[in-house]
């Protein structure tokens, strides 16, 4: 059992890419593994004649910022850039720009082909890239936005009301899986807490996912299942973000966005909530949550379900922050529909723990205060 530390669980895999490699790391661990694809083998179709376009339209007027979305949509620019003769040309017109960078991925397109980034957010989130250009004079500023598999329309928009012109380039767009039965089946399996966890790669696979729930009439369900039963498994806090507006608490590495260290962290994550989740917060205490029974430094703890609905959101993500958003969706329906009342609910909380095991990040939301 010690090398087969997920023997006897069983969970969903939604990846295509990397599907097998993916299943592999979670079989050699001992779960049971139900693959069921969100996305096409071939999600990242190029539009050529589209792609041309922009590039022609990129390269016709001076740049004054790129903004980079994506590693994989940088490399297949500049390989489609290479075959049109015009890589050398595209190289130097943007190596005149200001270059923002989302991830280390993009980052690594970037210098493959002798770019550099001025900035990118360790945080790998491209909402903090928007963060560091907000209250920035944009006046005149000719922006070019690199965009992932699904619009940016509203970031390119958002620059526009700063005073800018933008110009998106879309390098490919998401294509659902061809046969969409085995998501079915899968979206079947989580409403009926079939499963133990499932795992994400991307913002893309979640919306597909959701997308199939709410056309078997399963949303609901599949909703509250992921917030009683299932965990929904992310390998980053990009990909997480998608299913902040169905309230799902999710679980990502805290450290490396990666396959192995997703898979790692469910090896731990899932025996202990089967045992009862423990978390030593600062200062030393010991929290300890088992179904609804809540003991702090091994004395029960009474919550009321607002305060224990919140609870339950920060320890899905010990350490991580959990945006005022994502909280509201957790409480229980007839709590009040603002953030007043997560507001109410973490107070409250803090009351049952103490003010210091809540922590408030200013402008994004609220963490579990856990021992280094």
């Amino acid at each position: 059992m010690a090398d087969r530390p997920l023997e006897g669980f069983r969970i969903g895999v939604t990846a295509a890419r990397k599907a097998e490699e993916q299943v592999a790391l979670l079989e050699r661990r001992g779960a049971s593994v139900v693959c069921a694809p969100a996305l096409s083998m071939d999600p990242n179709r190029v539009d050529d004649a589209a792609l041309r376009e922009s590039t022609e339209e990129v390269l016709g007027q001076r740049v004054d910022m790129l903004l980079v979305t994506t590693g994989i949509g940088m490399k297949a620019w500049f390989a489609k850039a290479e075959e049109w003769g015009l890589a050398e040309r595209l190289t130097a017109h943007l190596n005149e720009a200001e270059i923002l960078a989302r991830g280390p991925k993009s980052v690594g397109a970037l210098r493959r082909f002798g770019l550099r980034e001025l900035w990118a957010p360790s945080s790998e989130s491209f909402d903090d890239v928007l963060e560091h250009l907000r209250g920035r004079d944009l006046t005149g500023k000719r922006i070019v936005v690199q965009e992932h598999g699904q619009s940016l329309s509203m970031v390119a928009h958002a620059l526009r009301r700063q005073g800018a012109e933008v110009v998106s380039v879309v390098v490919y767009r998401v294509e659902p899986a061809a046969d969409p039965g085995p998501m079915f089946g899968l979206v079947e399996l989580i409403a009926g807490r079939e499963l133990d966890a499932v795992t994400f790669t991307s913002a893309p696979a979640i919306a597909a996912l959701m997308q199939v729930a709410g056309s078997m009439g399963l949303r609901d369900e599949v909703v509250a299942a992921f917030q009683a039963d299932v965990v929904a498994s992310c390998v980053g806090p990009v990909a997480a973000a998608a299913f902040d507006l169905w309230g799902v608490p999710t679980i990502w590495p805290p450290d490396r966005y990666r396959l192995v260290a997703m898979v790692n962290q469910l090896e731990a994550e899932l025996p202990s909530r089967r045992a009862g989740l423990s978390i030593e917060l600062l200062g030393g205490h010991q929290l300890l949550l088992h179904g609804e029974e809540v003991l702090l430094d091994g004395a029960e703890v009474k919550l009321s379900a607002a305060p224990l609905a919140v609870l339950n959101a920060l320890v899905a993500n010990p350490g991580n922050v959990v945006s005022r958003p994502a909280l509201l969706a957790m409480l229980p329906s007839g709590t009040a529909g603002s953030e007043h009342a997560v507001e109410m609910a973490v107070a409250r909380l803090r009351s049952a723990l103490g003010t210091r095991a809540i922590q408030t990040v200013v402008k994004r939301g609220y963490r579990l205060a856990v021992a280094p």
